[in-house]
């Protein structure tokens, strides 16, 4: 369970905000204006997900090749990154 909240932890704070936006700019008889800035917050956050989501890295599900490369007696550089 932890672990869906850390991967789509984005998509959480994303909700937030958008639920927040709409409770900011869609009260009290919203205007253009107002469902034009919720759109671009909507779509910004949805372009920022696009852009920045976790993907899978090609070595990541090839751990055996990975510790076979270390055991060779060759150096082996390993570089270790979030998915964020």
């Amino acid at each position: 369970m932890e672990e869906i909240y850390n991967y789509y932890s984005f998509l959480w704070i994303s909700l937030g905000v958008i639920i927040v936006a709409a409770l900011v700019l869609l009260t009290n008889k919203p205007g253009v204006r107002e469902y034009i800035a919720f759109g671009v917050i909507a779509v910004g956050l949805a372009s920022a997900w696009l852009v920045l989501h976790p993907r899978q890295t090609p070595l990541m599900g090839d751990a055996k090749a990975v510790q076979a490369m270390i055991g060779a007696g060759k150096p082996v550089l390993l570089e270790f990154q979030s998915p964020y």
